[in-house]
């Protein structure tokens, strides 16, 4: 997938200065988490659900059981896990594009048949429900969505997530929502999906709102016990169980959720007014405001001096500066995602200042 090819980690991160192509938070360290003294784990097999602590942890004050929860390689690995066990080349499946890689390019290698939910700027970068519905067919497996959306930072509204779970619900297909960025909202956050009905799956993660990729934690949520006992049989082909000490560390993250996550979510507003009023003054650039995450997906209002890849190549090379073009995303690169979550400050409002010379050559 052009996004790892690319990624600024086979890149080298030595090699830029200002990395605003991230789509997490800062990354933890065992310092600024704060960690208790580590215990004395047993490198053992874990359960092979993951810890049933950990799984009561993610699902918080719901009205979940833990059993509803399998713990997983980051959500991208809940998401190849739902896409193998449920697709097949006869089956087809409804889903979101631009959209993050993995959520589009497991389903092709597959070969099932594939409808694009095509999110516009024109359109706010918001689905239109009636024509998921006039898409929907009678092998549709899977309608899939991402709310808060990657790589735009939009949100749907409470109102379309239930008429995803009623249309889907009424077509007999699953309902996929990769909520990975629901921790980090700026209107109000929507419940866990899964919490709407036994034919809807939530995927998630520590990595982005948590900034904790590196113990790659993920996991997907469903009332479904049929399904729950396939994914979990997926699982154990994949991997058995997940490691110990990563979830160890999970654990302590989310026992400290209500430290963490107003911190976080402060920061991030002040850093969206930072490009908010960037963008504003940019008059080469469009975009549509992020309501969660700390991605955007800005757009060229013309062609850049010499072209978009002359583009990408000036900001690189004369300024250090990386972002993530468009066909990262299956979408033009007059469109490019601008991580304002990863980098610290200073670089990323240099980032900004290198954006702007770059598009006037």
């Amino acid at each position: 997938m052009p996004i790892e090819v690319e990624s600024p980690e086979e890149y080298g991160y030595d090699n830029i200065k200002n990395n605003l192509s991230e789509s997490s938070c800062t990354d933890q360290t065992l310092e600024s988490l704060n960690l208790p003294h580590i215990p004395n784990l047993t490198f053992l097999y874990n359960e092979h659900r993951g810890g049933g602590r950990l799984r009561e942890l993610i699902i918080g004050n719901s009205d979940l059981q833990k059993d509803d929860v399998l713990i997983t390689s980051g959500a991208a690995g809940a998401l190849f896990i739902i896409s193998t066990s449920q697709l097949t080349k006869d089956d087809h499946l409804l889903v979101m594009r631009p959209n993050y890689a993995t959520n589009l390019e497991t389903p092709k290698a597959i070969g099932c048949d594939i409808t694009y939910i095509d999110l516009t700027l024109e359109s706010g970068f918001q689905p239109d429900i009636s024509a998921v519905q006039r898409a929907l067919k009678p092998n549709s497996k899977i309608v899939s969505i991402t709310a808060p959306h990657n790589p735009t930072g939009t949100a749907i509204s409470r109102e379309t997530l239930d008429q995803f779970v009623a249309l889907t619900k009424q077509s007999g297909c699953l309902l996929l929502v990769d909520e990975t960025y629901r921790d980090i909202s700026y209107t109000n956050p929507l419940p866990i999906a899964a919490t709407l009905g036994d034919h809807v799956i939530s995927v998630s993660s520590l990595s982005k709102s948590y900034g904790l990729p590196g113990i790659r934690i993920g996991w997907l949520i469903t009332q479904n016990s049929k399904l729950q006992e396939t994914f979990l049989a997926a699982k154990e082909q994949i991997s058995i169980s997940g490691s110990v000490f990563d979830e160890w560390v999970a654990k302590q993250a989310l026992d400290r959720r209500d430290e963490i996550l107003p911190s976080t979510n402060a920061e991030m507003r002040k850093r969206l007014a930072i490009v908010e009023a960037w963008i504003e003054k940019e008059d080469l650039l469009e975009w549509v405001r992020p309501e969660g995450g700390v991605v955007c997906f800005p757009h060229m209002k013309e062609e850049p001096i010499g072209g978009t890849k002359a583009f990408y190549q000036r900001l690189l090379l004369e300024h250090g500066t990386y972002v993530g073009p468009g066909h990262w995303f299956e979408m033009p690169d007059t469109f490019f995602r601008l991580g304002f979550g990863w980098p610290t400050l200073g670089q990323f409002e240099n980032g900004l200042v290198a954006i702007s010379k770059a598009l006037r050559g």
